[in-house]
């Protein structure tokens, strides 16, 4: 089965073609590039680049993957459209995934993990997982310190990279989702045929912008 994956969830505009077999996944092309301000840009560039260089057209892909955040509401956007568009035109379905799941299925270790993200305003978006991959806890949004990290030994994510002082834990890669792990992060929907989640964004923050409210009585 050939899975699209895309994830603008983080800093990286990601896009990949990837082989989903029984008992694995293989990338056959990917195209990444870190550039929090290019999502729009370059996402539809790397899909399109990263399928030619996988030897197949478009409507060779069984089905679409893409990261539904945490994350920014401008990046997430570009990615969720792109996707669902995707789905529609090339009638296939189109699986959401967190992108912190993603980040945990590809990291090597046996053993709890915590998997953070960057959401500025000194705040990370963040999971914990047990020894065999499974969600414990969030995503959530909170200071470094306002995470328990009772039994937690590793950290993956580019979180670690922009708070390098705040988690006393052995940093692991993979820094960003990619296009294998966020396919592995939906492995048992895609096997299954299930039905896909709804293409809801995982923002965690209420919109920065607010409503005006009623202009204030002016006395005279």
């Amino acid at each position: 089965m050939l899975v699209l994956a895309l994830d603008t969830s983080t800093p990286a505009v990601t896009a990949g073609v990837v082989e989903l077999g029984p008992d694995g996944a293989e990338t056959r092309a990917e195209r990444v590039t870190v550039d929090a301000r290019a999502h729009g840009e370059l996402l539809t560039p790397h899909l399109l680049e990263a399928v030619g260089a996988a030897g197949i057209a478009l409507n060779d892909l069984a089905a679409v993957v893409c990261g539904s955040g945490p994350g920014p509401f401008t990046g997430l956007r570009a990615g969720l459209a792109t996707a669902a568009s995707l789905g529609q035109v090339l009638d296939v379905p189109v699986y959401p995934v967190c992108g912190l799941d993603a980040i945990a299925a590809e990291a090597s270790v046996q053993a709890k993990l915590l998997v953070v993200t960057d959401a500025r305003r000194r705040e990370v978006y963040w999971a914990v997982y047990d020894a065999d991959g499974t969600r414990l806890h969030g995503p959530a949004v909170d200071r470094p310190d306002e995470i328990d990290l009772t039994g937690v030994e590793y950290v993956a994510g580019h979180g670690v990279q922009v708070y390098p002082d705040a988690f006393e834990l052995t940093a692991v890669e993979p820094w960003y989702p990619s296009p294998r792990g966020l396919v592995l992060a939906a492995a048992d929907e895609l096997r299954s045929g299930a039905e896909p989640a709804p293409l809801t964004a995982r923002y965690l923050r209420r919109p920065d912008a607010q409503e005006p409210g009623r202009p204030k009585r002016v006395l005279v």
